[in-house]
């Protein structure tokens, strides 16, 4: 392998781990906060609550891709992209296992009225990607103190 290839880390694992975790740190409240919610609310499923709790998941995606990216200056939007990526992977299992506490009937990824839609899934895997990638650009761009002075 050449140096120059060497010279550059393409993709970082643990500052995607790192990343990957700082998403779920945001994601798990957020996710406990809806299940709360959705007990505590009659008409949960129609009101705005929804909305609002999928944006905040989806906004968790940015941090998460920001912080992995500042490890990895050379390869900012790969390693935020994975973070992401990496955010909704692990968050998965928290949301079964939440399901899983939970008594209403639902089915996981089928049924009526399934608490994990295929489509909803691969909706999530491209918006997590794409936003870990955002929160990489924008750590790209903030100027550092040591870029400042030269």
């Amino acid at each position: 392998m050449s140096p120059d290839v060497e010279s550059r880390a393409i993709v970082d694992w643990p500052a995607i781990a790192r990343g990957a975790l700082v998403g779920l740190g945001l994601i798990i409240p957020i996710t406990i906060l809806d299940a709360i919610l959705d007990r505590r609310i009659d008409d949960f499923e129609d009101s705005g609550w929804r909305v609002l709790i999928a944006l905040l998941i989806m906004a968790a995606f940015i941090p998460a891709g920001g912080y992995a990216a500042r490890f990895t200056p050379n390869a900012p939007l790969t390693n935020g992209a994975l973070a992401g990526l990496g955010a909704f992977a692990v968050w998965i299992p928290f949301r079964v296992l939440i399901w899983l506490t939970r008594d209403d009937n639902r089915g996981l990824v089928s049924g009526n009225d399934p608490i994990l839609r295929p489509g909803q899934i691969f909706g999530f895997l491209v918006i997590s990607t794409a936003l870990g990638m955002v929160g990489g650009y924008l750590a790209s761009r903030r100027q550092r103190p040591d870029d400042a002075r030269s």
